[in-house]
């Protein structure tokens, strides 16, 4: 990379940090491109440099993690269930980490798909299931599933009750630890929900 790419590249981190914290705290309403520009010490034209609307920045925010969540978790040492537990107690765990009023704007913003403008973010459910449905076909390779195990319909039940989760800890404005919640559904049911496959 050029220096001018590296310097874009940072700019383009910061201003994702900046939003990170300031739409955090304030919700995605209540934050104007302004504080966004200001909390990072650039001009706000900058801002329209990288992201055509603030609404684009909070689909941006947790593309890359989400990705480093799942290498993390195929590379678990532990069985399969315990694989399946680490990338749905860390999913959940970075959602809680970046903040209710976060996940309640991305919620509001990916409800209706046919709104999101460029597409850019309507992929994520896809990506989702993608990412389970990954995990689970791994464990048909490493011998601890069963080879007629329904990978996509383990994923997808799966991602459904983490995206359930999801929207009702958004619905109770984080009454509670999202990551708790899907740590004690691991531990009381994801077992017994694979036993039927499992070798």
């Amino acid at each position: 990379m050029t220096n001018r790419q590296l310097a874009a590249a940072e700019t383009r981190r910061k201003l994702i940090a900046a939003a990170k914290k300031v739409i955090g705290e304030k919700g995605l309403v209540n934050t104007s491109v302004e504080e966004i520009t200001e909390a990072c010490g650039v001009s706000k034209g900058t801002f329209y440099t990288y992201f055509k609307r603030k609404e684009d920045i909070v689909f941006e925010l947790s593309r890359d993690v989400f990705a480093e969540i799942l290498k993390k978790a195929e590379t678990f040492e532990g069985s399969f269930s315990e694989r399946l537990e680490n990338y749905m107690v860390n999913f959940s765990g970075y959602i809680e980490d970046s903040g209710v009023k976060l996940a309640q704007e991305w919620i509001r913003n990916v409800v209706n798909p046919e709104l999101i403008e460029g597409g850019a973010d309507r992929s994520k459910l896809k990506a989702d299931l993608e990412a389970m449905e990954a995990l689970t076909e791994s464990g048909i390779k490493r011998g601890e599933l069963k080879s007629d195990a329904p990978t996509g319909i383990i994923a997808h039940t799966l991602i459904d009750l983490l995206y359930g989760q999801l929207l009702c800890w958004c619905m109770s404005n984080g009454a509670y630890s999202l990551k708790e919640r899907t740590q004690e559904f691991c531990t009381l049911y994801l077992h017994s929900y694979l036993s039927h496959y499992l070798i």
